[in-house]
């Protein structure tokens, strides 16, 4: 069924006014419970499902959803999987949005409006398929490339790489950051952890301190975003999430290489368990995962072992 077909079928009844304020306020409840990153993923997530309803409003688009009852709910969110399956939409990001579809009819059925919920499931994925991202050289040549230069870009995308590497940061861990999180005198960062409400202080690095030095001494020390953009365009100079993707692009394609920001991440956490010889206690305090489950990818995947063995197989069958 196409969208304009779906869109047609459920513009048949007047949207309930009503109901539309009463699920605003409940969204916009719920929104607040959530750490700004995760926030911007649900909300982005519920804009594509109204976008394929052909809806402007997410808050629109879930009434329509729960509107039908459970049976019809639960054949159009299979048509929407079968869509992203159709756009050739990652695994992750089939999952993620169906996730978020679920919360959003969930939070309704905890609210009074629907006694059900969506019986839809993600699709099988293999997580963390390859967690080695650029390489500790592929961030060595990237660095040097960085130092050819001493233009004010350059200066601050050497921070920005050095944070994401040296500290194992996400994305939006970073691009959420203010010059008040740092205290260079006292050698940390403070940070918001994926799905915390609350910050936690993480060290700096030598390396890490020197290259943020570089920065705030060019920046000036005015309360603010850490990092802004040079888009003169724009109205607020926050450096974004997504600003933050295409300067990782950016830098590591002038090095000639291909990875993204959480390359940088992958990196440095088997980098981590590789210096300290497979410590998962001791690199999940650094990487801040809350379960061992997520290291033992890394060290399967930095070990090889399915490699190994294949090797011992080939070898003893050797004629």
């Amino acid at each position: 069924m196409t969208n304009t077909a779906i869109t047609t079928r459920f513009t048949q009844h007047p949207v309930r006014t009503d109901l539309l304020d009463r699920l605003h306020q409940l969204r916009t409840s719920y929104l607040t419970t959530l750490s700004p990153h995760t926030r911007r993923a649900y909300n982005r997530d519920l804009r594509d499902f109204a976008d394929f309803l052909g809806e402007e409003d997410p808050t629109r688009a879930l009434r329509r959803l729960i509107e039908r009852g459970q049976g019809e709910a639960n054949s159009l969110t299979l048509q929407y999987k079968a869509h992203l399956i159709e756009e050739k939409k990652t695994p992750a990001t089939i999952n993620r949005r169906l996730s978020s579809l679920r919360s959003a009819v969930k939070l309704a059925r905890m609210g009074g409006f629907i006694p059900w919920s969506l019986d839809i499931p993600g699709v099988k994925s293999r997580p963390y398929r390859n967690t080695r991202g650029p390489g500790r050289q592929g961030f060595q040549r990237i660095m040097r490339k960085l130092h050819e230069s001493d233009r004010p870009r350059d200066i601050r995308d050497r921070a920005i790489i050095r944070m994401l590497y040296d500290l194992a940061l996400r994305r939006g861990e970073l691009a959420e950051l203010t010059i008040e999180n740092v205290d260079l005198n006292d050698g940390q960062l403070s940070i918001l952890g994926k799905g915390e409400l609350e910050r936690e202080l993480v060290a700096l690095p030598e390396e890490t301190a020197r290259a943020l030095s570089d920065w705030i001494e060019l920046r000036g020390d005015e309360p603010g975003p850490l990092f802004f953009n040079y888009d003169r365009r724009s109205v607020d100079r926050r450096l974004t999430y997504d600003g933050i993707y295409k300067i990782v692009l950016t830098v590591a394609a002038r090095a000639g290489i291909k990875t993204r920001p959480h390359g940088f991440r992958h990196t440095a956490i088997t980098e981590a368990l590789e210096l300290t010889n497979g410590n998962l206690a001791a690199v999940r305090d650094f990487s801040r995962h809350k379960s061992y489950e997520v290291l033992r990818f890394y060290d399967d995947n930095r070990q090889d072992r399915g490699g190994e063995v294949a090797k011992l197989v080939a070898k003893a069958a050797s004629v």
